[in-house]
């Protein structure tokens, strides 16, 4: 990870309350921060400023926080910007649909900021790896190019995210071997395995729902984790 003073960090939220408490920990760990309290302003500074990474309210005016990183992660500028989405609105489903748009995290107010910039250094580390050295993984039906991010079923290509990709790489590239979960959320998120592991099980469900037929190579093991079998059984 680059040195901290290198590191810029846009903080989209318009409660003072809030971006005060974000403003005095990043800065208190020596990040570069800017602010965004509207939708046009988010986009045009991330335009503009080119952060290391996004912290997202969702309630925002004029444009949320969900068409913000729709339109970011179109834009092949700025596509690779890791975004936390910090917001109140705690239901799985605003959850999921924050991770299916791209969002790399979810956090939900109130937080603890100690947690909080511990995820933020986890999306940072993991967004600084290098992708796999291995450029083409092909078991099965799947052929995932790990350099283009392309994925394919039997021929025919699939529209999942990157933390999606990232999975399915991950799990297919280690045929036959159980991943558990906090394995999983170190090697793909980044996270520390203290941390929620209901995010991989919400991703993988994603996942499955996108990949018809070949959903059944992604076994879970109970209690445990995920593995990646060859063939049915």
């Amino acid at each position: 990870m680059p040195q901290k003073k290198d590191i810029k960090i846009l903080v989209v939220d318009d409660e003072p309350d809030v971006v005060e408490l974000l403003f005095f920990h990043l800065e208190k760990n020596k990040f570069k921060v800017a602010v965004a309290d509207t939708g046009d302003k988010a986009l045009k500074m991330t335009r503009e400023y080119m952060p290391s990474l996004l912290i997202l309210d969702l309630m925002l005016p004029e444009i949320n926080g969900f068409e913000i990183c729709t339109l970011l992660k179109r834009d092949p500028k700025t596509r690779d910007i890791p975004i936390l989405m910090l917001t109140a609105r705690a239901g799985e489903e605003d959850r999921v649909l924050g991770l299916e748009l791209g969002a790399h995290d979810y956090v939900t107010k109130p937080f603890s900021p100690r947690e909080l910039i511990l995820r933020v250094k986890n999306l940072l580390r993991m967004t600084e790896n290098k992708p796999n050295k291995i450029a083409i993984i092909e078991n099965g039906p799947f052929r995932l190019d790990t350099v283009s991010h392309h994925a394919t079923v039997n021929g025919k290509p699939i529209n999942i995210t990157r933390t999606e990709f990232k999975l399915l790489c991950l799990l297919a590239g280690r045929p036959g071997e159980v991943q558990t979960r906090e394995t999983l959320l170190r090697d793909v998120w980044g996270y520390e395995p203290t941390l929620d592991t209901r995010t991989v099980d919400t991703t993988i469900q994603r996942l499955r729902s996108k990949l018809g037929n070949a959903a059944d190579h992604l076994e879970t093991v109970r209690g445990v984790g995920y593995r990646y079998i060859e063939t049915k059984q």
